[in-house]
């Protein structure tokens, strides 16, 4: 980990002229908490159908109310006459936070050194002032997992709120065991291996995740019988997998191998989520029978070979949801997480439908990740992630006005606006004498 590396840059940043911070028209603006009345929108509830001329009423970090002729009482009024109240969007696979600048090693931080590393926390390495944040909120996406990258095991996934001034405090209630399940294909067009030497890589592998799998179950047998342990934190970790205390992930793309995933989890009582899926559209009715749930994406990605149809990837969510199989959206990004809304577009017109797409941003992902108490509607009692936009923000000409995090009011600035704020109306500069 470069923990302290981050920690000195995250303290330079700290140290940088105030101009870093969020500004609008020369005022500084930081999150606030309060209550607040959004008066008279059309509220899109996800789950609910959509509400006209109606009011959400945000106090102490949820919604409290949703109805016609809400008294303000000592809440800020905003009117929304005009505009749409949404859920914030879930992006499900992400490694936003987790990297400032990819070509700088020292900021990266997503990827521990080894195959076997599910003790990893993606948590602890979250930077809640990474510049991407704040770009991607102001799109409407409220709410990421941080998935780490690697090996066989690379860590543990965290769901984070896009607010907060410590990783605990953006901890958003879930996380899961990440598993790059073994390829038995080609890693891209330049993979010059042979068939053979394929092969023999992918049975490799298998039996060293069934070694690792083994090793974890003989753990929690002896934990539970009360032997004394050494400290072995790899297996520490993956035995909450077993014990059904954390659910696995499990990146898989190929056909092939999401059947032999299928397999593989079929008999092994635990609580699992297919994730990328690539080619699922290919195996959709062996997901469906499965029921094992799905994030997938990149959707604006390009075929997983060359004889695909160009919209192989655009129309993968929708085939799979047509065939009975829960999905979910990632854009499996670090910096350009704030397309998500276009993404799912895609999807949406590419089979999905909008209805389905708007399910596959927040109510999906809450189900899949058993958070949906606290996300992925506009619901009295759930937590107040909202965004309050001009149109449906699927489309590039819509505005969102206003978001919401746990409550809080987030300032629409990042470096971005900042930018072209500083540049819309820009003096001519110093003359040459």
């Amino acid at each position: 980990m470069n923990h302290i590396l981050k920690t000195i840059y995250t303290l330079l940043l700290a140290l940088m002229p105030l101009v870093v911070l969020a500004q609008i028209d020369g005022d500084f603006v930081k999150p606030r908490s309060g209550k607040f009345l959004l008066q008279n929108a059309t509220v899109v509830t996800i789950t609910k159908g959509t509400l006209t001329n109606t009011s959400v009423l945000v106090e102490n970090g949820k919604i409290t109310q949703v109805g016609a002729n809400l008294s303000a009482g000592d809440a800020e009024v905003i009117d929304c006459t005009g505009m749409f109240v949404y859920p914030g969007m879930i992006d499900s696979g992400t490694r936003l936070g987790m990297v400032e600048v990819s070509s700088v090693p020292e900021t990266v931080d997503y990827a521990e050194i080894g195959n076997v590393t599910p003790n990893m926390q993606a948590l602890t390495t979250i930077n809640p002032n990474a510049e991407a944040i704040g770009v991607t909120r102001v799109s409407g996406v409220t709410t990421v997992l941080a998935v780490p990258t690697g090996g066989l095991f690379p860590g543990t996934a965290a769901l984070i709120n896009l607010n907060g001034y410590t990783p605990d405090q953006m901890y958003g209630g879930f996380k899961a065991v990440v598993m790059n399940f073994p390829s038995s294909g080609r890693r891209g067009r330049f993979d010059r291996r042979s068939d053979e030497d394929i092969k023999k890589e992918a049975e490799k592998s298998m039996k060293e995740a069934d070694e690792i799998w083994n090793n974890a179950k003989n753990y929690l047998e002896l934990k539970n019988s009360g032997a004394t342990l050494h400290y072995y934190p790899e297996m520490e970790h993956l035995s909450k997998v077993l014990a059904k205390e954390l659910p696995l992930l499990v990146q898989v793309n190929a056909a092939s191998d999401i059947q032999n995933a299928i397999q593989w989890v079929k008999d092994k009582d635990i609580r699992v989520i297919f994730s990328g899926v690539a080619e699922g559209w290919r195996v959709a009715e062996d997901l469906a029978k499965s029921g094992i749930p799905v994030i997938t994406g990149p959707v604006q990605d390009l075929p997983t070979r060359q004889s695909d149809r160009y919209d192989a990837a655009y129309a993968n969510a929708g085939k799979m949801a047509k065939a009975g199989v829960k999905v979910a959206l990632r854009t499996d990004e670090e910096e350009n997480v704030r397309n998500l809304p276009f993404h799912a577009a895609f999807a949406a017109a590419y089979g999905l439908g909008k209805e389905e797409a708007w399910k596959a941003v927040t109510i999906n992902p809450a189900e899949i990740m058993g958070i949906a108490d606290h996300y992925g509607s506009v619901e009295v009692g759930k937590r107040a992630n909202l965004i309050v936009a001009t149109g449906d923000p699927f489309e590039t000409r819509t505005q969102i006005m206003h978001v919401f995090i746990d409550g809080y009011r987030i300032p629409l600035s990042n470096r971005h606006i900042r930018l072209y704020q500083e540049f819309l109306e820009r003096s001519p500069g110093l003359k040459a004498n």
